[in-house]
């Protein structure tokens, strides 16, 4: 099928997308809090990462139910096979059907469902679902960002010193230099952690290198929405369903403190 531009059908409303994957996040967060309440299977990956029976039953799910809304798009998920095809499309659903395995295992609180459509390689409507804490996070192109209906906002803090913050701690020292950070308890869920910059929770968030697609579309776009931003080192938004849909060190923070986190965080990178 071609799927040039020019033969591309028109793309829904962000808004109802948005309404779209918060049914669809919802209920596979639903099925992951019931298969863990039975017992969970789990085994390692080939890069001694975390999987569990649950991880899979959520991106079938994921994957009919978002397939059923768009055939055409393409799909990208932590726990399905990369298929090339998917770099023949504008637009993309890309998922992590638990992000924070080892929290979702460990009975912890800080484990999310992610799903956002990219199009063009960025986000336009995002859900995020933390069935622990019953929170629900949205976000829609040019619309604005909620957690469970409410809009939220991206720190306006200024200052490094005394700013919440939470990333690996290596990373987070090269920011101490500039004034000590408050740092909170590791947030486990890379996408969690970010959307707490989008609430004004956090000040700050860091990730280290190695981050992928599916843990940061959805949040990408909510801190965005929110006021916030993330970005790599140089300042450069993300693009996303690249050949290697993989990231580097990233940060985001409110507009105010982002440039000199960014500029510390660099440092030792020159």
């Amino acid at each position: 099928m071609d799927l040039s531009p020019r033969n591309t059908p028109a793309p829904a409303d962000a808004g109802t997308v948005a309404e779209q994957l918060a049914a669809v996040v919802v209920e596979a967060g639903g099925v992951a809090r019931d298969m863990f309440a039975r017992g969970i299977t789990s085994w390692s990956k080939h890069n001694d990462s975390p999987v569990t029976d649950a991880d899979i039953a959520v991106d079938t799910l994921l994957r009919e139910k978002l397939g059923a809304l768009a055939p055409d798009y393409g799909w990208l998920s932590e726990e399905t096979a990369d298929m090339p095809a998917r770099l023949e499309r504008r637009r993309v659903w890309i998922v992590d059907p638990i992000d924070g395995t080892r929290a979702f295992m460990a009975g912890g609180p800080d484990w999310a469902v992610a799903a956002a459509l990219v199009e063009d390689g960025r986000p336009v409507a995002g859900a995020l679902f933390a069935p622990v804490t019953q929170e629900l996070f949205l976000a829609a192109a040019g619309r604005g960002a909620t957690r469970n209906g409410a809009p939220i906002r991206a720190s306006r803090a200024q200052a490094v010193a005394g700013a919440r913050a939470d990333g690996p701690a290596q990373w987070l020292a090269r920011v101490d230099r500039l004034g000590t950070l408050a740092r909170v308890p590791r947030i486990r869920s890379l996408a969690l952690r970010i959307a707490r910059v989008a609430t004004g929770e956090l000040d700050v968030a860091i990730a280290g290198p190695n981050g992928n697609d599916w843990d940061l579309a959805a949040a990408d776009l909510l801190v965005h929405e929110a006021g916030g931003r993330l970005t790599d080192l140089d300042g450069l938004q993300l693009i996303y369903n690249a050949p290697v849909p993989r990231h580097g060190a990233l940060v985001s923070a409110g507009t105010g403190l982002h440039p000199s986190v960014t500029e510390a965080a660099r440092r030792d990178e020159e």
